[in-house]
């Protein structure tokens, strides 16, 4: 299992909202094609379609609801 199946597996099952690491949610969505609109030290804002997700980097972890809103846009998919 490659290491963006791992990572996909963890946000879709949501039983690991709160350890989801940034840089690997970056990772993920670079790997399912989300386009990188913005990047700077604290935030990564990616579009896939209409979708727009602003991802918030707090000592290295992505928000709970941050999380959660990948996932509905993953299951819409």
């Amino acid at each position: 299992m490659s290491k963006a199946d791992k990572i996909f597996e963890k946000v879709i099952s949501g039983s690991a909202d709160a350890n989801i690491r940034f840089d690997d949610m970056c990772f993920l969505l670079r790997k399912l094609r989300f386009i990188e609109r913005h990047a700077d030290g604290s935030h990564a804002i990616f579009q896939d379609g209409s979708h727009f997700v602003n991802l918030q980097n707090v000592r290295g972890m992505v928000k709970k609801y941050q999380v959660r809103q990948v996932r509905e846009i993953l299951k819409a998919r």
